[in-house]
C-alpha cells in the first residue's frame, strides 16, 4: 500500500466512520468522527464528533509534556503531523511533539459506537527522556455532564453523559487522572535511548456507562496489527492507485474513493444489498425514531444519478454498483415502475426513477462480464423502460413522456420548474418536453437493445428500436441551431418561447386582457400573499370577454404552494385570452399573469450529447458556441448549473458546479472523440476539488463555477473527485487484474500510472505499458482502442 506524507496545507479529508465491508454499521445510531490537524479550543490534533447532534462537541486529543514544556498545538510541534495512511475507517499520522521524539498516532473506527487509537512513541536519541502523555477528552453536552475521572474495577477512565449517551474514554498502561486543565488520562513515560512504547485507547458511547466501559475496554484488547492488515487488504483489493506525478491530484483521487466507500451501509429488510447515504458527517447518524425513517433527505435513500456517479467512483469494486442496481429493482412495482429513492428504512420517493438504470447495469456488465446478472436484471429493466411510456406519463400520447416532478430530474433547484425559491418560476414540469428525459430514455433503449442482443432476446429489439427512433426524433426537435443548444419545448405546442408579463393586479377581481397571440401560449399564474391566513385561490381563464370559449379553471389543488405565495400553470394553451377572473385571495395579495418562458439554459440540456443523439456538426457547434463559450458555460471550475442566473439571489444555485452532470457532459465529449476537451473539463473540476481539500479539508456538494468556493453539504457524494471520469478520459478501463482496455492517447501533460491488484498500466505521451501480476509486460504504441488480456 502507498505511504503518503500529507500535511496541513495539502489536500485532506479526514472523516472516519464504521466501514460496512468490515462490520455492520448502525444506520439509526452511527457515530461519525473527523480528525483535525489543528484548530479548536485548545488547538490540538483532535478527533471530534457530535454523536449526530446529541452533543455540542466531543473532542479527543493528545497533550505532551517534557522538562516543564507542555504542548497540544501541532503548530508548536518539532515536526508537524503528516498523514501516512488513510482509509474509510482508519488513519495513521506521524509527528514529533519534541525533537527526536517520534509519535505515530493511529485512529480506527471498529463499529458505529466506538473509536479506538494506538500510540507508538519512539525516543530517537541516545539520551534518557521523561515524557508525560495525556489523553484528553472534552465533552460539551447538550444535557448531562462533561467527562470526569471515574474508577471501575481499579481502572481509571473518563466518563460523561449527553443526549442519552454515556461516553467512556479508556487508555491502557495504567493511567492516572491528569492534572491539566482538561479532563485527561495521564502516563509518565521513562524513555531510554532508542526506547519504544505503545499504548491503545478507546472511546465508546452507549446509553449505560458500564456498557460503554466494557465496550471501550474490549476495543483496546482487539489485535490491532491483524485488524490493520485486514483493513489494508480489503482496500488494496477494491481501490485503484492512481499516480499522476502530482501528489495533490493523487491524494484527491484516493480520498475520493475512501469517502465513497465510507458512504455505504449494509443491506436491510427493505433493501437487499448495501446502500449509501449522500454524506456522512459528525452531525449525521442519529434517528430519534430509532429506525432511520425520520432522517432528512441526505440520509433517506439512494437516488439514481448519485448511484450512477458513486459506481463510477469505485472502479475497483464493481460489485457495489451491481448491488445498487438490485436495490432499485427491489423497489419495483407491478407496473414496472422503479422508485426514485428507495431507502434502508423503507423510505420511498414515491416517483418513478430517472431512466439511468439500464446504463448502470450495462456498465456493471462491461466490467464483470456476468451473464447471469444480465439475464437476471434485463426483464425488469425492460419493464421499467416501458413503464415510462405509460399513458399517465405521456400526457398528450405522442410517445414522448414528461417528468412528473423536479425531484426526478437530478436538478431540483431548476429556475424554471422549482417551486421553493422566490426567484424560481414553478412551471409545472408535466407541461414540458425535456431533452434530458427523452435522451435518457433513448440511451436506456440503446442499452436494452445491446442486452437483448447479448442474451438472444432479438424479438424485443424491433419494438425498442421503434421507440428509440421516436425518442431520438423528439430530442432532435428540441434542437435550436441559432443558439447551438437543446431547449425545453411545450408539451402541446412543441414551441420554446420567451415569457412576458400580461397583467398585474392586487386582490380578487376580473382582469380584462383581450389579447390575441400569433403562437399558442401557456399561462403562469403567480399569487404573492401577505399574512398567514389560508387562501383558496380560484382562477377562471376565458378566451372571450362576453361569450363562452374553451377556457379552464385553476382551483386550489392546481396551485403549488411555496414561501410567500403560490403558482399554477394552465393545462391548456391559448391563442386568445379575454378575461381572467381571480377569486379567493385577500385584497393585499398580488397576482401576476405571465406566459411561460422555457428559454433558460442549464446543464441537463447537454444530456443528448451523453446519449450520442446529435450529429457531429451539432456537437461541434455545441462545443464551440456553447460549452467553450465563456459567456455561457465555459467557467474556470467547471460547467455551471445554468449559463446565467435570473437574479442575484439565484447565483449560488445557478453558478454551482454539479460534478455528476459535468461527468455526463464529459462522457458525451469522449463518445464523440473530443478527448482533449474532456481532459480540459476534468482539470477544471479538479481545480475546485483541490482548492477545497487544501483550504477546508473537505469535499463539498457543489463548487462555484467562477471562484471554486465549496457550496452545500461537506463531503457530499456529488462533490467527490471524479475518479471514473479521470480514468475514462485517460483511456483506461480496468475489467480485472488480468484484463484492461486502452483507448486513444493520454491527453494529460504528465505520465500517469494506474495500479490495481498487481496490474500496472502506465500511460506515456507516445505509448502505454501494461504489466500483469505475473510480470508479463505488453507495450502498446498505437491509439486504436484495444483490450489486453493475460
Amino acid at each position: 500500500m502507498r505511504d503518503w506524507s500529507l500535511g496541513f496545507g495539502d489536500p485532506l479529508c479526514l472523516v472516519l466512520a464504521a466501514d460496512a465491508r468490515l462490520c455492520t454499521p448502525d444506520y439509526a445510531n452511527d457515530h461519525i468522527w473527523e480528525l483535525t490537524l489543528g484548530g479548536g479550543e485548545p488547538s490540538a490534533l483532535s478527533l471530534r464528533t457530535t454523536y449526530g447532534l446529541r452533543a455540542r462537541a466531543m473532542r479527543i486529543f493528545l497533550r505532551f509534556s517534557e522538562a516543564g514544556k507542555t504542548l497540544t498545538d501541532p503548530a508548536a510541534f518539532a515536526v508537524a503531523p503528516r498523514v501516512q495512511r488513510f482509509y474509510a475507517n482508519f488513519l495513521a499520522i506521524k509527528f514529533s511533539p519534541f525533537k527526536d521524539v517520534e509519535v505515530t498516532a493511529e485512529y480506527w473506527v471498529p463499529d458505529s459506537h466506538s473509536v479506538s487509537g494506538r500510540l507508538t512513541i519512539v525516543n530517537r536519541t541516545t539520551a534518557q527522556r521523561q515524557i508525560r502523555l495525556e489523553l484528553c477528552g472534552l465533552l460539551l453536552p447538550l444535557d448531562g455532564q462533561n467527562l470526569a475521572p471515574v474508577q471501575t474495577r481499579a481502572v481509571h477512565a473518563l466518563a460523561g453523559s449527553t443526549g442519552g449517551l454515556s461516553p467512556v474514554l479508556f487508555l491502557t498502561g495504567g493511567p492516572e487522572p491528569g492534572p491539566g486543565p482538561y479532563p485527561s488520562l495521564m502516563l509518565d513515560l521513562e524513555m531510554g535511548p532508542g526506547a519504544r512504547r505503545q499504548f491503545t485507547w478507546a472511546q465508546a458511547a452507549h446509553p449505560d456507562v458500564q456498557e460503554s466501559f466494557e465496550a471501550a475496554r474490549h476495543a483496546t484488547a482487539r489485535p490491532w496489527d491483524a485488524e490493520r492488515a485486514r483493513i489494508e487488504l480489503i482496500n488494496e483489493s477494491q481501490t485503484v492507485d492512481i499516480r499522476t506525478g502530482d501528489e495533490a491530484w493523487d491524494a484527491a483521487l484516493a480520498f475520493s474513493q475512501q469517502a465513497a466507500l465510507r458512504l455505504f451501509f449494509g443491506g436491510s429488510d427493505h433493501l437487499p444489498q448495501p446502500s449509501f447515504v449522500l454524506a456522512r458527517q459528525p452531525d449525521h447518524g442519529y434517528s430519534p425514531m430509532g429506525d432511520g425513517s425520520d432522517y432528512p433527505p441526505v440520509w433517506s435513500g439512494q437516488p439514481p444519478l448519485e448511484a450512477y456517479y458513486l459506481a463510477s467512483l469505485l472502479p475497483g469494486a464493481p460489485e457495489l454498483g451491481r448491488g445498487l442496481l438490485r436495490n432499485f429493482l427491489a423497489a419495483q412495482a407491478e407496473d414496472g415502475a422503479v422508485d426514485c429513492k428507495p431507502g434502508l428504512a423503507g423510505q420511498r420517493g414515491s416517483l418513478i426513477s430517472a431512466p439511468l438504470l439500464a446504463m448502470l447495469a450495462w456498465h456493471v456488465y462491461r466490467t464483470t462480464g456476468d451473464d447471469d446478472f444480465l439475464a437476471e436484471v434485463y426483464p425488469r429493466l425492460l419493464a421499467f423502460f416501458w413503464a415510462w411510456l405509460a399513458p399517465s406519463r405521456d400526457r398528450n400520447h405522442d410517445s414522448l413522456p414528461e417528468w412528473d416532478h423536479p425531484l426526478q430530474t437530478g436538478f431540483e433547484d431548476h429556475p424554471i420548474f422549482s417551486g421553493w425559491h422566490p426567484w424560481s418560476r414553478g412551471v409545472a414540469i408535466t407541461t414540458v418536453h425535456s431533452p434530458a428525459l427523452l435522451a435518457a430514455l433513448y440511451n436506456e433503449a440503446q442499452c436494452l437493445m445491446q442486452m437483448a442482443e447479448r442474451l438472444g432476446r432479438r424479438g424485443d429489439i424491433s419494438m425498442l428500436k421503434i421507440q428509440a427512433d421516436a425518442l431520438r426524433q423528439g430530442t432532435q426537435d428540441c434542437w435550436e441551431a441559432r443558439y447551438a443548444i437543446y431547449r425545453y419545448a411545450d408539451r402541446d405546442t412543441h414551441l420554446t418561447q420567451r415569457g412576458k408579463v400580461l397583467a398585474r393586479q392586487y386582490g380578487p377581481g376580473t382582469i380584462r386582457l383581450k389579447q390575441v397571440f400569433k403562437k399558442p401560449v401557456r399561462l403562469l399564474v403567480e399569487v404573492t400573499t401577505r399574512g398567514k391566513t389560508t387562501r383558496r385561490p380560484d382562477v377562471v381563464i376565458s378566451e372571450y370577454v362576453t361569450k363562452l370559449g374553451d377556457g379552464e379553471t385553476l382551483e386550489r389543488q392546481d396551485f403549488q404552494w411555496r414561501s410567500g405565495g403560490a403558482v399554477a400553470t394552465s393545462q391548456k394553451v391559448y391563442t386568445r385570452i379575454g378575461n381572467i377572473a381571480v377569486r379567493g385571495i385577500d385584497a393585499k395579495d398580488k397576482v401576476v399573469i405571465r406566459t411561460v418562458d422555457l428559454t433558460a439554459e442549464d446543464q441537463t440540456l447537454f444530456l443528448p450529447l451523453w446519449a450520442k443523439i446529435p450529429e457531429r456538426q451539432q456537437v461541434q457547434a455545441m462545443l464551440g458556441r456553447t460549452l467553450l463559450n465563456a459567456a455561457r458555460f465555459d467557467r474556470p471550475f467547471g460547467i455551471p448549473a445554468c449559463s446565467t442566473a435570473p437574479s442575484k439571489d439565484a447565483e449560488a444555485v445557478c453558478m454551482s458546479v454539479h460534478l455528476p452532470w459535468n461527468q455526463l457532459v464529459a462522457e458525451g465529449l469522449l463518445a464523440y472523440g473530443f478527448r482533449s476537451e474532456a481532459a480540459r473539463l476534468v482539470v477544471h473540476l479538479m481545480a475546485g476539488v483541490l482548492q477545497n481539500l487544501k483550504q477546508n479539508h473537505a469535499f463539498y456538494q457543489y463548487y462555484n463555477a467562477e471562484v471554486g468556493t465549496g457550496i452545500g453539504e461537506r463531503n457530499a457524494l456529488s462533490g467527490l473527485a471524479p475518479v471514473g471520469l479521470f480514468l475514462e478520459t485517460l483511456g483506461v478501463e480496468i475489467f480485472s487484474p488480468t484484463r484492461v482496455r486502452l483507448d486513444g492517447q493520454n491527453p494529460f501533460p504528465w505520465t500517469v500510472a494506474v495500479k490495481y491488484r498487481g496490474l500496472s498500466v502506465t500511460r506515456y505521451a507516445d505509448r502505454s505499458e501494461v504489466v500483469f501480476p505475473d510480470g508479463q509486460q505488453i507495450v502498446v504504441t498505437d491509439n486504436v482502442p484495444c483490450t489486453i488480456s493475460l
